[in-house]
């Protein structure tokens, strides 16, 4: 049994994407953010993992859909939530993002049956960070610990996985500054639509 997770949190005015503002309000901001987390679910539903998780801080947005079975985060920091996730789901797991809405689905297709030369799987992110981390024996200590939100934690996460043989994905842009989001609107129709929205009542 593979179980795909997607890690998000409530898409309220001031607590995500906090990095858009200015130029957007906090309120657009907030739009920005459920279109790409909105893109995601659409886009990753679909593909045939055994469990689709959404792993949220804050209430599921409206038409969340069956397919997604939502868990609460728990209290701490963020590599605290991971490990207690990771320490949480049975069998190979495969982490997501909420950030990366321009990802196509295609890339997650082999990892829907886990491939038998593979203990783990990252996939870092251009910020330094990563977009994806997949455990085949799900381990909450290889995550408790890493620092997080910093320009090195893609490399400290990496390292944890020293030792195992690990699938490298494609590097990939978080949404996380004005700059990013041209290019994710390339690959997003919903990110696209909110942008020019925007546009068009400014």
């Amino acid at each position: 049994m593979t179980t795909l997770v997607v890690i998000a949190k409530e898409c309220l005015p001031g607590r995500v994407k906090t990095r858009l503002c200015p130029p957007f309000s906090p309120h657009e901001a907030a739009e920005i953010a459920a279109a790409c987390l909105a893109e995601t679910l659409v886009a990753l539903a679909p593909l045939p993992f055994d469990d689709h998780v959404l792993f949220l801080d804050g209430r599921p947005p409206v038409g969340t859909g069956e397919r997604w079975r939502v868990e609460p985060q728990p209290a701490g920091n963020l590599d605290e939530r991971l490990a207690e996730l990771f320490d949480r789901v049975q069998g190979p797991s495969l982490l997501v993002g909420m950030d990366t809405p321009h990802l196509d689905p295609r890339v997650l297709e082999p990892l829907t049956t886990w491939p038998d030369a593979v203990d783990a799987v990252f996939g870092p992110a251009t910020d330094g960070g990563f977009w994806a981390l997949g455990l085949r024996e799900p381990d909450g200590s290889l995550v408790r610990g890493v620092p997080m939100s910093r320009a090195d934690t893609g490399r400290h996460q990496r390292d944890r996985l020293r030792g195992l043989r690990v699938l490298d994905l494609p590097p990939m842009t978080d949404v996380d500054t004005v700059g990013d989001l041209a290019r994710a609107a390339a690959g997003s129709p919903r990110l696209a639509a909110v942008l020019q929205s925007l546009r068009a009542a400014s």
